[in-house]
């Protein structure tokens, strides 16, 4: 854990989750079910295929990425679809917490801490992935882009959960593995800020430029950062 600014002894009240990259290694799922539909069409490759769901103008989770994958390698066109739900089971089966994540959780619920996903998964995504991780308990709200109408970095999603859990900014901190999505974000509303950088898998080196209150090395810090005993 590093702490990059004085981020003073104000008390936290609730915590606002950043989900996939930061609960759970979402990448690697996402491969698993890369790996899962390259076996099942026999064709084909795993990299090439995460690649697709990178490519800009097309949404990270959409399954026109893998429709349009095994149309563009020339794979037989009757295992296009069912490959679609293969990747989906393969997916949701892949989520598995990182080590500490229940163990926090459940220490920040027990210190009365108000708790909140904030994602831009589909509220049915983001459900199925929580119940996989056997976390779907402990959350007070799970706000997502079509609940709030608006995606991260916008304010909105934010500002639905401060809401919802009736907190104000200044009692609250967001955890999350970007720096654009939820950490600049979370300095312009007045949270604390709690970088995961367990969990960012971007390109190239991390610009830290907006500085975090905190830089997490594991999940687990956040005990020591709120001060659980």
């Amino acid at each position: 854990m590093q702490e990059t600014s004085g981020a003073g002894d104000r008390a936290v009240k609730a915590v606002l989750f950043d989900m996939d990259n930061t609960l759970w290694d979402f990448v690697a799922a996402k491969k698993a079910a890369c790996r899962a539909v390259v076996e099942h069409a026999g064709a084909g490759d795993v990299e090439a295929l995460y690649a697709y769901f990178r490519r800009p103008g097309v949404g990270f989770e959409d399954p026109s990425n893998v429709i349009e994958y095994l149309l563009d390698i020339g794979a037989d066109r009757s295992c296009v679809m069912p490959c679609c739900t293969v990747y989906e089971k393969a997916k949701i089966a892949s989520i598995r917490p990182y080590p500490g994540v229940r163990e926090t959780l459940d220490a920040l619920a027990s210190a009365d801490l108000s708790l909140a996903v904030v994602t831009d998964a589909h509220s049915s995504q983001a459900r199925s992935r929580l119940r996989k991780a056997g976390l779907d308990d402990l959350f007070s709200c799970v706000v997502t882009p079509d609940i709030s109408g608006q995606r991260k970095p916008d304010p909105a999603s934010f500002l639905h959960a401060l809401s919802t859990l009736s907190a104000s900014p200044s009692d609250a901190m967001v955890v999350g593995d970007s720096i654009r999505r939820e950490i600049e974000p979370g300095r312009a509303l007045g949270m604390r800020t709690a970088y995961a950088l367990y969990g960012d898998q971007s390109d190239g080196p991390v610009s830290l430029g907006s500085r975090p209150d905190y830089v997490l090395g594991n999940i687990r810090d956040l005990i020591s950062i709120i001060g659980i005993s």
